[in-house]
């Protein structure tokens, strides 16, 4: 052991510590760099050398540079991001939603409905008056667009997330390639012993993170779980040194080392356009994961716009908005067919309802949702306004429109050659005056027969709903919120409809029972569900529904912003750069490489000294 070998002990030092205030200044240069984790220089003693059975040190080796990185609290930031980004675009679009519904500030459906039946309570007064009739037919005008607009808003925002979700699944597939491209780097940089790829770890990291906002993963590096940290975080054992690398979504294996399997966003096979996402295999096989996917933003998209989707229109059949898109259908629907089943009473010289999507051997309790078993009444009037005749049709589980093969149909009962008026004359009933024909095109007619001179029509419910789910005499037309609207010749001729019941001066029986149909009870139909209440009421639930689900995304965005900031702050006093922290090691260091060049002085002057004393 010689001078030359005590020089390159001090060499050694004067080199680690010249790699660690390198190290220093990257973690100072990064300090608000909040992808970056901040590097730590780890040294070991060289191996000694024994002579004469005595062992000396050669100096310090620099066996890596590694980042202090915690990949459990790593992977909790990570879970609260996925929390977090899933209520905010929650919460952002539930806040649109409630928009559409400003009733509130004295607008909006509710109002318009109120207005609705303020005017047929002045119609009520004064039955004929045409300028009330002009009134109310611009109530109900404005109200029935109004309901329109909201769906159309409803399906609009719907849309636009549907849009969004491939736009997601694009950007995951590109954060997915990155990732993989990233790998193959580490790995050849890592190959070599001693050798970690910090700066594109942390580029990783970061690609993870975005992808968390957007989905929820699950990551697996080596023997590592992405759950599983040492004891003590400040320390380079604490994140996993194996070049292995597993990112799942929804059980399904997305990145595996530096290959990467594309999500694949397809509307192919659906009617209206919306994406389902599928995992896609090497070999082109498809798995499903639109129900599976959850977390992030793309998971509160699918929550939002609905992941079963319907067969037949490709829509979905549930999810937030569609929840309610069905709502407000369901509150059209009811409101189109109590209209209907009231204005139905109101005589008329012939009835026919719109085109039915209904065979003539089709069951209606099977074909119609609404419709009950039960009677209605059908009425003809003579031309002074008496009733001249009533006839009991009964609707069962099994009655159709034309086919007697169960029970008599609706068609054979109405022609059905009955004593109707009780007064024994087989010529005088409501067989005589009118005729019931289903076409096949679709079209239920109640028709004059040639015997008819002057006689009107009219039809009276008795909790079947049958007048107003066909549409046989309509004043509002249309099946649901999207098609809602008040009969085309009504908007023509507003003096042409009636608030009658018998066609005589001074009658006002179906103005009246519009005013009231506002404080009747009526069964809602929803998708196999069936409640009950007003108009008001329905309507009412539905927006305090909007709100309610509005504030809880609000209420949990809050909570979860909280956690978010706990982790993120956790996750910082491990692996951040903390400047005073980084101030006092550069010192250190400085003295450090102070006193590794006095090593070097010293040596050399006692070299000095001994070629001195040779000369």
């Amino acid at each position: 052991m010689g001078l030359f070998s005590t020089l390159n002990t001090g060499t050694s030092a004067l080199n680690a510590s010249q790699v660690a205030v390198a190290t220093t200044s990257q973690n100072i240069a990064n300090q608000d760099n909040t992808s970056y984790t901040r590097q730590r220089v780890n040294l070991a003693a060289s191996s000694a050398v024994s002579s004469g059975g005595v062992s000396v040190g050669t100096g310090v080796t620099v066996t890596s540079v590694t980042r202090v990185h915690d990949e459990f609290t790593y992977a909790q930031l990570k879970k609260a991001a996925t929390a977090v980004s899933y209520d905010t675009y929650t919460t952002q679009t539930l806040e649109e939603v409630s928009t559409y519904f400003p009733d509130l500030d004295e607008s909006g459906i509710a109002v318009d409905l109120e207005e609705y039946f303020a005017a047929w309570s002045d119609l009520a007064s004064n039955a004929t008056e045409g300028s009330q009739k002009i009134a109310l037919v611009q109530s109900a005008l404005t109200m029935t667009s109004d309901i329109q607009s909201t769906r159309e808003s409803l399906r609009d925002l719907q849309d636009s997330v549907n849009s969004q979700l491939k736009t997601s699944i694009d950007e995951i597939n590109s954060i997915a390639s990155q990732i993989a491209d990233i790998n193959k780097q580490i790995n050849a940089i890592e190959s070599e012993a001693g050798n970690y790829a910090n700066d594109l770890r942390d580029a990783r990291d970061e690609l993870e993170l975005t992808l968390a906002n957007l989905v929820d993963i699950s990551v697996s590096k080596g023997s590592t779980s992405s759950y599983t940290s040492s004891v003590s975080a400040d320390l380079s054992s604490s994140e996993s040194s194996s070049t292995e690398y597993s990112l799942n979504i929804a059980g399904y294996t997305i990145i595996d080392g530096s290959t990467y399997h594309p999500l694949v966003a397809s509307n192919s096979s659906n009617t209206s356009g919306y994406y389902s996402v599928y995992y896609e295999t090497q070999d082109g096989k498809q798995y499903d994961l639109t129900g599976k996917i959850s977390g992030g933003k793309v998971g509160a998209m699918l929550d939002l716009r609905g992941r079963a989707l319907n067969g037949e229109n490709g829509y979905p059949t549930d999810g937030t908005i569609q929840d309610y898109i069905d709502e407000l259908d369901t509150f059209a629907q009811t409101l189109i067919t109590a209209t209907n089943n009231i204005y139905a009473q109101s005589a008329q010289s012939s009835m026919q309802s719109p085109i039915l999507d209904i065979s003539g051997n089709t069951s209606l309790k099977n074909a119609y949702e609404n419709i009950e078993s039960g009677t209605f009444d059908v009425i003809v009037y003579d031309s002074s306004g008496l009733e001249v005749g009533r006839k009991t049709i009964t609707i069962g589980s099994t009655t159709t429109m034309t086919d007697n093969t169960f029970s008599d149909s609706i068609v054979s009962q109405i022609n059905s050659s009955t004593d109707d008026n009780s007064d024994n004359n087989s010529l005088n009933d409501v067989d005589d005056y009118f005729t019931a024909i289903y076409m096949e095109d679709g079209t239920f007619s109640l028709s004059p027969t040639t015997n008819n001179s002057g006689y009107t029509i009219a039809i009276e419910d008795n909790g079947t709903n049958f007048p107003g789910a066909i549409g046989i005499s309509q004043f509002l037309t249309g099946t649901d919120a999207s098609d809602i609207s008040v009969a085309t010749q009504y908007q023509k001729d507003p003096s042409s409809m009636a608030g009658f019941a018998a066609p005589t001066s001074g009658d006002n029986t179906v103005a009246n029972a519009m005013v009231q149909l506002q404080y009747d009870s009526l069964s809602f139909y929803n998708n196999g569900l069936v409640t009950s209440g007003t108009l008001d009421g329905y309507y009412t639930s539905l927006t305090t529904h909007i709100a309610s689900e509005a504030n809880a995304a609000d209420s949990s965005l809050s909570t979860n912003s909280t956690l978010y900031n706990t982790a993120y702050t956790e996750f910082q006093s491990t692996s951040g750069v903390n400047e005073d922290e980084e101030l006092a090691n550069l010192i250190m260091y400085q003295a450090s490489y102070t006193a590794a060049a006095k090593i070097i002085t010293t040596i050399d002057e006692m070299l000095d000294t001994l070629l001195g004393m040779k000369s």
